[in-house]
């Protein structure tokens, strides 16, 4: 496994909080975008990740669907550190996180996932995403309400329907896929999904470069555009 990553703070906020990690012997890689005001959102996901990392082992020698299960608990116990320091902590007050992650074990990957960071698989020179957006402009394109491109410029587009730390109880999505050969998977917040289209993104890695090329490339386009949020990208390369 290779893995390649960028995090900034973008051309607009003073501070990034975005957080990511990479736990390569233990097949565990995530990304989480916080929120919340004077630097709380930084606290938001840099909890979130430390408290994963903390039930890793608890991870060791499950099957699929233990494994799954259990991957979901270390979420909920993230929410309940990031929620109760939000609500008695008033420099914390309202502090909440993105979290999706990556967990890597034999031939199979489990992917977890709240908020509106997102989860690409790239294979056979398709790019599909693996998670569902947490989000008011998610929700109304899943009925049919508005479309792709009214979602862009939806002035709700940055209201989140789930979040670590939002609630005292939190609903994680989970599910495992099998493992191919020269399976790509991308983890980024919305600072980058929001300025960077799947197609964008699959015609670039469709570019005959290497994929440290790509993701500069990638990373530049991004700050080209303005980058008004923070945004990060880790890009895990099977070979």
């Amino acid at each position: 496994m290779r893995v390649l990553s960028f995090s900034e703070k973008g051309c607009i906020r003073k501070n990034n909080e975005d957080s990511f990690l990479v736990l390569s012997a233990e097949g565990l890689y995530a990304v989480a975008d916080g929120m919340g005001g004077h630097r709380a959102g930084e606290v938001a996901s840099s909890k979130a990740l430390q408290e994963l990392e903390v039930w890793l082992p608890r991870l060791d020698g499950l099957d699929d669907q233990a494994l799954e299960n259990s991957l979901a608990e270390a979420f909920r116990q993230a929410n309940r550190v990031v929620y109760e320091s939000s609500i008695t902590d008033p420099e914390n007050a309202g502090m909440g996180t993105t979290l999706t992650v990556l967990l890597i074990r034999n031939e199979k990957v489990v992917i977890a996932h709240v908020g509106d960071s997102r989860a690409y698989l790239w294979r056979n020179e398709t790019l599909t995403p693996l998670t569902m957006d947490h989000s008011l402009v998610g929700e109304l394109m899943r009925l049919g309400q508005i479309t792709h491109e009214e979602a862009k410029k939806h002035p709700q587009r940055n209201v989140l329907m789930r979040a670590i730390g939002a609630e005292a109880v939190i609903e994680v999505d989970c599910r495992s896929i099998n493992l191919q050969k020269n399976d790509v998977f991308l983890l980024c917040t919305d600072g980058f999904s929001n300025l960077i289209s799947e197609q964008e993104l699959t015609e670039e890695f469709l570019e005959p470069y290497s994929w440290e090329e790509r993701l500069e490339k990638l990373r530049q386009l991004t700050l080209e555009r303005g980058a008004p949020d923070n945004f990060t990208a880790l890009c895990c390369i099977l070979e």
